[in-house]
């Protein structure tokens, strides 16, 4: 059996945790939650890619999408201090963070 010589490509570094950015776990993958939905954006005339996001773990993102409509998004609760303070927002943290990352965590 023929042996494969050793890797020249240089090793690697390990990939950094990603942190959601409202519950503040380590997950294996974050996704991106505009803070003002891309429509209203669009219909106060900003560019989409100029509107403020930030990273959120899949559950945390579903949770804001399934509690907030997007003009409530856009009024009152487009900045991460306004959706922290939001007691189901604050309550739902609460409980994610005792979830493994790895779990798959259904939301309503």
């Amino acid at each position: 059996m023929a042996r494969h010589k050793p890797s020249t490509w240089p090793e690697m570094a390990p990939k950094p945790p990603e942190i959601c950015a409202l519950c503040s776990r380590e997950v294996p993958a974050l996704t991106e939650h505009h803070l003002v939905p891309r429509s209203q954006g669009r219909r106060r005339g900003m560019k989409v890619a100029e509107l403020p996001t930030v990273m959120l773990c899949p559950p945390c993102h579903k949770y804001v999408h399934t509690t907030f409509s997007n003009h409530e998004l856009e009024g009152d609760y487009s900045s991460l201090d306004a959706l922290r303070e939001h007691e189901g927002v604050r309550k739902f943290v609460a409980w994610v963070r005792k979830q493994p990352a790895t779990k798959g965590v259904k939301v309503r």
